[in-house]
């Protein structure tokens, strides 16, 4: 049994490299077909508007500071 894949013959070679398309090619299909499925439309009836509040003071110190 050979473990190497620099002495391995052109049989071998030709495997890994089918083997490596078919997964490259269901990963990209499946990746493909989940992004086909998703809704990523964006009206303006289902957007939703977000008003900032009011400003935030964030210290590390126990304190509170007041702006």
């Amino acid at each position: 049994m050979n473990h190497s894949i620099h002495s391995a013959d052109r049989a071998t070679h030709r495997k890994i490299v089918i083997v490596a398309l078919v997964a490259g090619i269901a990963i990209a299909g499946l990746g493909i077909s989940a992004r086909r499925n998703a809704d990523f439309s964006q009206t303006a009836q289902t957007n939703h508007v977000v008003k900032a509040g009011k400003p935030v003071a964030i210290t590390s110190s126990e304190t509170s500071t007041v702006r």
